[in-house]
């Protein structure tokens, strides 16, 4: 899907960004209505949600509401789970959780599984995230379709608020060759991940050849700056006066750079 040109940027105009973190949200369980829980968060806090915010959320909230949770005491490890596990110290019912979730092994050395999740994502240990979740041996999962919890909370913000908002959720990745992890989109709603920019022209009249933006990992970016890690009451935040391409059929599968085009894999 190609999503639409955009001259917002060049519209001559001062542009202000702010990141407002939504704080003191309840401990979200399953069947919450997320939706619902940030737009009293955010009325509560004076910041009530504005028509075009953008809304980074991350992925272990939604999986606890959709129920996306597992028990690693209910989980029976593989013989290929025992045996990774006990060479490297691991758990062997994370181990089986991670194998579970991943469609392939990309690679696999020192303790480490970087693996292909179902979505097609590749990251460490298919996304299975043991921060953030109530109770010692439960994990969180990627959500089953984060495109669709993406559009499922936009739905009910609009519901809730008649605000049209674009509504991003986020996780913690590594990147090739770089230390250090950032928050990226793993599933958007009202918002083209990838702002393309060929075609227009830099500083000095040349044309752009190869200028595509991933605005949405960029945001997600940005929004961890007041989410952070350690802080499980704030796993929300709204980005706004942000200028972004709309659609209302992007998928977050966009930013998945084809196999065949990756010269790390």
């Amino acid at each position: 899907m190609m999503c639409p040109k955009t001259d917002s940027h060049h519209s001559g105009k001062n542009h202000t960004i702010q990141i407002i973190d939504v704080k003191d949200l309840p401990v979200v369980k399953e069947g919450d209505n997320l939706a619902e829980l940030i737009c009293n968060a955010a009325e509560q806090q004076r910041t009530a949600i504005q028509e075009s915010d953008i809304l980074v959320v991350t992925h272990v909230v939604v999986s606890r509401a959709e129920e996306n949770i597992v028990n690693l005491d209910m989980v029976v490890p593989s013989d290929f789970a025992k045996s990774f596990a006990q060479r490297f110290n691991k758990d062997p019912a994370l181990i089986e959780t991670v194998l579970r979730e991943s469609r392939s092994v990309v690679r696999m050395g020192d303790g480490k599984l970087i693996t292909e999740t179902k979505h097609g994502i590749i990251c460490a240990n298919a996304g299975v995230d043991q921060s953030n979740v109530p109770g010692e041996r439960n994990v969180a999962l990627l959500p089953e379709n984060p495109d669709r919890s993406a559009q499922r909370i936009r739905r009910e913000i609009r519901r809730l608020t008649g605000k049209d908002v674009a509504v991003i959720i986020s996780d913690t990745h590594g990147r090739p060759l770089r230390k250090g992890e950032i928050n990226i989109a793993i599933g958007v709603a009202g918002i083209c991940p990838i702002r393309d920019r060929r075609g227009e022209k830099d500083l000095f009249g040349q044309v752009l050849r190869v200028k595509q933006t991933a605005i949405a990992d960029e945001l997600c970016s940005a929004a961890e700056l007041v989410i952070g890690q350690a802080n499980e009451r704030i796993p929300v935040a709204i980005i706004r006066g942000y200028s972004y391409p709309r659609s209302e059929e992007a998928k977050a599968t966009e930013l998945t750079r084809p196999k065949e085009k990756d010269l790390f894999i």
